[in-house]
């Protein structure tokens, strides 16, 4: 494994430098699951939440949560996002949500942060809008799923 980037030689936390690094398109895929009672997830898709439109609200949350990570996770840069899409699928089944997170950039530094904030929040929003009716949601399986851009090129989840 490769050294930790965000420590000097001393043990001391840094923002890395990226302004030797080229300009090129970065994007990143995330995604989460938050699993539910089957009538919590009938009541999102049937849009009788009481907190009104769930999912609608979860996509807002998400595109705002990228938009701001930079000042929510220390030593993040700040980055011009030129590209958010929000995603939900369902699983009747499990039952749960799964929502996944396309950050776009062009710029020094890629956005695998802005789409992991985004699924995150998103999957809070979620519990928040339902934990009246539901309080035993869990949400996980938050990963990288690809990412594209940059030095490193393309990465691509395998399992």
């Amino acid at each position: 494994m490769s050294e930790f980037t965000h420590f000097d030689e001393d043990g001391r936390a840094v923002m890395v430098d990226v302004a030797g690094k080229q300009d090129t398109r970065r994007v990143a895929v995330a995604s989460g699951r938050i699993t539910m009672l089957p009538d919590t997830l009938v009541r999102i898709l049937e849009g009788q939440a009481a907190k009104g439109d769930v999912l609608g609200i979860a996509r807002i949350a998400a595109i705002q949560a990228t938009k701001r990570t930079a000042e929510l996770i220390p030593l993040c840069h700040p980055i011009a996002l030129t590209r958010v899409g929000v995603e939900f699928s369902t699983d009747q089944a499990g039952p749960a949500i799964t929502c996944t997170v396309t950050a776009e950039t062009v710029g020094k530094t890629g956005v695998e942060m802005e789409a992991l904030t985004g699924v995150s929040v998103a999957l809070l929003t979620i519990y928040d809008m339902c934990k009246a009716v539901d309080r035993g949601m869990q949400m996980g399986e938050i990963r990288l799923l690809e990412k594209q851009g940059g030095r490193s090129g393309h990465w691509r989840r395998v399992s």
